[in-house]
């Protein structure tokens, strides 16, 4: 048990599945998971350990932004002995590319500016896992899932004083997507030594200013899990 989670040690599976939200991980988790079981309520940040197609998984609640999400992950690192770690989140869209409602498999992950507040010193730069990254992409052409793959940039700051155009120099470098933790996924994993991929589900393109309606969002969610869920069986 840690500070933030009640679990026991052997609770979690090796490999988690990371949505922000606490509703989203319940619905997963009941949706996709076999013999679900809760094993963290603390703080409402829901955490699950079920089977999917034989095998063990768990799915996780990280809250919004890096300094709630690098709580979480560190913990299940450290503590609970996670090696495979699939961010399962949310998105904006920054290209035509990325279409509102489909996939973003972030390739590789920045910080949107050196005012975005995501400086980790210890957790230097990193990238998905290369196995994840291949399974990923060969598993959302087979299931026909409308995907990307590409740059993430992160911010720690979600409403700025910019607007839109804080972006500029984001898509200038080819981005596609903007979401607050891919980076620090990344990173902390290779501090440790596991294994890492980011998923994120379009919900918004801040160029054109489409927006999806959150009463819509569990169904946008279908398909990332089942892909999240495909890797997590496959590449192991």
């Amino acid at each position: 048990m840690t500070p933030h989670n009640e679990a026991d040690k052997g609770d979690y599976a090796d490999t988690v599945l990371l949505p922000g939200d606490p509703q989203r991980a319940e619905w997963m988790a009941q949706t996709f998971l076999e013999a679900p079981r809760c094993i963290n309520r603390r703080r409402g940040a829901l955490g699950f350990t079920g089977l999917f197609g034989g095998k063990p998984v768990s799915i996780q609640a990280t809250g919004i932004g890096v300094s709630s999400f690098l709580i979480y992950v560190h913990e299940l690192l450290e503590h609970f002995g996670a090696r495979t770690l699939i961010r399962t989140g949310t998105c904006g869209s920054l290209t035509a590319t990325a279409k509102l409602r489909s996939l973003v498999i972030s390739q590789s992950a920045q910080a949107e500016s050196a005012q975005s507040g995501q400086v980790f010193g210890l957790y230097g730069p990193a990238g998905p896992d290369p196995a994840l990254l291949a399974c990923a992409l060969a598993k959302a052409a087979e299931l026909g899932i409308d995907h990307c793959a590409g740059l993430t940039v992160c911010s720690d700051i979600f409403y700025h004083p910019e607007g839109r155009a804080r972006f500029a120099d984001a898509q200038a470098a080819g981005a596609l997507a903007v979401d607050m933790e891919t980076s620090a996924l990344y990173r902390i994993s290779a501090h440790f030594g596991a294994r890492a991929l980011s998923i994120c589900a379009v919900v918004d393109n801040i160029e054109t200013g489409e927006l999806t309606d959150y009463s819509e969002r569990q169904a946008l969610f279908t398909d990332m899990s089942r892909l999240a869920l495909a890797v997590a069986v496959e590449a192991r």
